[in-house]
């Protein structure tokens, strides 16, 4: 069996690839991504299990990227972690994704909150 797909975009690189490990760790294949317009593109040809997303991103902001895949029926199962250095910025988006959280996130936090949020859990 496959595991499912989770897409990490996050431009910082030591950030993203304690994420990669952390969702490893729960169940998922994860695929990283650097920039906002290089998510969006690949979000037009997959539709991941779960998005971890960086509020602050080059190029295109993360705010602008969930809204585009609030307003895409193929991503209506998608499960999102928001990232953000800002409590008031998680706090703003609460109710928009699955789980927001507050930088720093430890590979722990995020391994056993994403495994709940894995499919079929």
């Amino acid at each position: 069996m496959n595991n499912p797909r989770a897409l990490i975009v996050e431009d910082d690189a030591d950030v993203a690839f304690l994420y990669a490990e952390a969702l490893r760790g729960a169940g998922f294949e994860p695929e990283i991504i650097r920039d906002g317009s290089t998510a969006l593109a690949r979000l037009a040809r997959i539709a991941p299990a779960l998005v971890v997303l960086d509020m602050h991103l080059p190029f295109v902001t993360g705010a602008e990227i969930l809204r585009r895949m609030r307003a895409d029926r193929r991503l209506d199962q998608t499960r999102v972690i928001m990232t953000t250095g800002d409590a008031q910025v998680a706090e703003a988006m609460t109710n928009d994704v699955d789980l927001a959280l507050v930088k720093p996130v430890s590979e722990e936090q995020l391994r056993e909150l994403a495994a709940r949020l894995r499919p079929g859990q």
